[in-house]
């Protein structure tokens, strides 16, 4: 008021006056006030004033826009504007919430308490907090309804000070700073709280108002007088002096401890000073106007009506910063972080922490200074508030059935699943191409591997199927060197050469299992096999036959002496390779067999191997050989009592017998090992009796030859 007076630019010739009237929380006494103000008496007399010159122009109200409301509702009756008139002085305040989220999320606080108050506005910051904090995963553990009158508050949280109030850590709004010098709170009560605080500028010159005013240079300001009556026990009145001392004039209020009066312009206070200059402009646009049309200066004639020009006001203030009356052009407010420092004997201190800019980069609009923060009594660090403990890589969180979302438990993920961060949701499996490590907080990816020449295993078995095939060789070398000989020819020589030549390529053909897999692999792996095992075991066959036939033979016209001279048994072998045959070709038309990869049997390797395309195709040409098998063992085995002087059948029976437990007990698992087997099984139970008859001249069958 003083420099709007003293300003000659802005109402020159006009002085501004105030009258000051506290607001009760209670309606019915702001309503009364309100009548007492209006009627100008010391009592209300409702829809009367005596006022005729010093009425007033403009309201000014507290930050509660009930109180503001209610007092609009009587202004119409005394012909001052209602709600066309109703300006907010404070900036936009839509950022506290996400100014105080942000801070929770600095902090990692997701479990908090919330205190808020009985009025319109508190259940509105209630909805819009929770609605911010649940876009985070903040949760709310409580909310406390607090009543709007000062002393109710007051004795309802002192009665919960164990609960709420001791060790804790407050957040909170300027509106709702609590004064320490109330004797409700102990030292350790609100010390190391945070204030969010609008951002303002210095005004120049309040310091120095501030200190110099005392009841001596206002002494109609009864405030002024009541604050030095109480603090100092002095008084300017006369009534006074028997009780207190007059007051010096060098007495300031900056003598007083910041816990009792703080010399810096609150946020309340810097709105006030807007709203009384915004007035003043508004009344000198008003004085413009008017003076424009009627070329007189008298302002009150044209008051009626005339401060709806107030949402048009925009100037700047003292401290530079821009004000702005209507609520479409005014700025979001940008918020000062204070921590409050309670020290013994009252003394107390407010320091600024930090402060969140509204219009700042997205993740850079809250700035702290952690290394200034004083916080609760007993906290020596960080404050911590959740929940439950944040689950780490490797886990994920799993809710706490009628629980809030906060409170969960920590499950490892499932084999071969990750979480790479913390608190999630849900693990991510990895890829078939990948493995989740020990930990299980990242994919790694997998070794691919086949049985190749450098493995020790393929290496073994590629050399036990070339020493073998050479074995072979040998064999077959030696019989075809001996062939005149007794020993071959009871061995019926073209179905063993035909036998060891089989065996051969057998040997040989397990080398298609070793190495990287191609297509022409693939399909060799298979066909090979199954024509060249065909071939063996029904030669095995056909030699089991022939014995038979050599033994029942009992007169020249008998049918089976045909059989044995035309050789009928050794002709059957390519028609029933020639089955086997077609059966491949249908394979191979049909569904051929391809490369293919196994991710799932090891854990960190991919298996390249081949894929025998049709399973039933693979099936039918296996369960052929295992036909042809295990008839030549069945037959075999009826023929095993043959004379004990030409014993092939034994060992044929013998060969056989070895050949179906190899692949009945290895085939599932190991196909190399199984093909190795049942042909060095074979070739051992057959050939080593008449090997052996080479080198043992006395050796029956070295002896007396084959009828056949």
């Amino acid at each position: 008021i003083e420099e709007i007076n003293k300003n000659p630019h802005l109402l020159n010739n006009i002085s501004l006056g105030f009258d000051i009237y506290t607001v009760p929380h209670t309606e019915w006494q702001t309503l009364e006030n309100c009548f007492i103000w209006q009627s100008g008496q010391e009592e209300s007399i409702p829809n009367y004033t005596c006022r005729r010159e010093s009425k007033s122009v403009a309201v000014l109200s507290g930050p509660s826009w009930a109180t503001s409301a209610q007092t609009g509702t009587l202004l119409q009756l005394y012909k001052f504007p209602q709600f066309t008139s109703l300006y907010q002085m404070a900036a936009k305040d839509t950022s506290l919430i996400l100014g105080m989220v942000s801070l929770m999320l600095h902090f990692k606080w997701t479990w908090l308490g919330m205190l808020i108050a009985e009025d319109h506005k508190g259940f509105q910051i209630l909805s819009d907090m929770r609605e911010e904090m649940e876009k985070h995963r903040i949760c709310v553990a409580f909310v406390e309804v607090i009543p709007i009158t000062l002393m109710s508050h007051l004795s309802n949280a002192w009665s919960n000070r164990d609960i709420l109030m001791i060790g804790k850590v407050w957040v909170m709004n300027s509106q709702w700073d609590i004064n320490s010098s109330y004797t409700y709170f102990i030292l350790d009560s609100f010390h190391g709280h945070l204030i969010f605080s609008r951002h303002h500028g210095d005004i120049p010159g309040f310091r120095n108002f501030v200190q110099t005013a005392n009841p001596s240079k206002y002494p109609e300001d009864y405030f002024i007088a009541a604050l030095f009556f109480i603090y100092f026990k002095c008084s300017i009145y006369e009534s006074d002096c028997e009780r207190s001392e007059n007051c010096p004039h060098n007495v300031s209020l900056e003598w007083l401890p910041g816990n009792l009066f703080n010399m810096d312009m609150s946020e309340e206070s810097y709105n006030i000073y807007n709203a009384v200059y915004a007035v003043a402009h508004t009344l000198h646009e008003i004085l413009l106007h008017h003076i424009q049309i009627t070329r007189k200066l008298y302002l009150f004639h044209c008051l009626e009506g005339q401060l709806v020009l107030c949402r048009i006001i925009q100037f700047n203030n003292a401290a530079g910063d821009q004000v702005i009356l209507e609520d479409k052009g005014k700025l979001e407010a940008g918020y000062d972080i204070l921590n409050f420092w309670n020290f013994p004997d009252g003394l107390e201190l407010t320091v600024k922490v930090g402060k969140f800019s509204p219009d700042g980069p997205h993740g850079q609009q809250l700035s702290l200074s952690e290394e200034l923060i004083e916080w609760a009594t007993g906290l020596i660090e960080n404050p911590h508030s959740v929940c439950s403990e944040s689950c780490g890589p490797g886990f994920r969180k799993s809710p706490q059935e009628g629980k809030a979302p906060c409170c969960f438990d920590c499950i490892p993920c499932p084999e071969n699943e990750i979480s790479n961060g913390t608190d999630m949701d849900q693990c991510v499996k990895c890829a078939d191409h990948q493995y989740a490590n020990r930990e299980q907080n990242h994919c790694l990816q997998k070794s691919v591997i086949f049985l190749s020449y450098e493995d020790p295993l393929g290496l073994a078995l590629a050399c036990m199927a070339v020493i073998f095939s050479v074995l072979t060789a040998a064999v077959l070398r030696i019989f075809m060197k001996h062939r005149g000989t007794p020993i071959i020819k009871a061995n019926n020589r073209a179905l063993t050469y035909i036998l060891l030549i089989s065996l051969t390529f057998c040997f040989l053909c397990s080398l298609l299992f070793i190495g990287h897999p191609s297509m022409a692999t693939c399909i060799l792996q298979q066909t090979t096999f199954g024509i060249v095992f065909t071939v063996v075991t029904y030669t095995v066959m056909a030699k089991i036959l022939t014995v038979i036939l050599a033994f029942n033979v009992t007169s020249p016209g008998k049918r089976m002496r045909r059989l044995l001279v035309s050789r009928t048994p050794n002709y059957l072998i390519p028609i029933y390779t020639l089955f086997q045959l077609t059966a491949c070709g249908i394979w191979l038309g049909t569904s051929p067999p391809f490369i293919d990869t196994d991710t799932n049997s090891e854990h960190s390797h991919i298996i390249i191997m081949c894929n025998k395309g049709s399973a039933l195709a693979f099936y039918c040409i296996l369960g052929y050989l295992i036909f042809l098998a295990f008839g030549s063992f069945i037959v075999a085995f009826l023929a095993r009592n043959l004379p004990d002087t030409f014993n092939e059948a034994k060992f044929l029976t013998f060969s056989m017998l070895v050949f179906c437990s190899v692949w009945f007990t290895f085939l599932p698992v190991y196909h190399i090992f199984s093909i190795l087997a049942s042909s060095a099984g074979i070739l051992g139970c057959i050939f080593r009796n008449s090997l052996y008859g080479f080198r043992d001249k006395t050796h029956p069958s070295a002896r007396k030859p084959s009828k056949a």
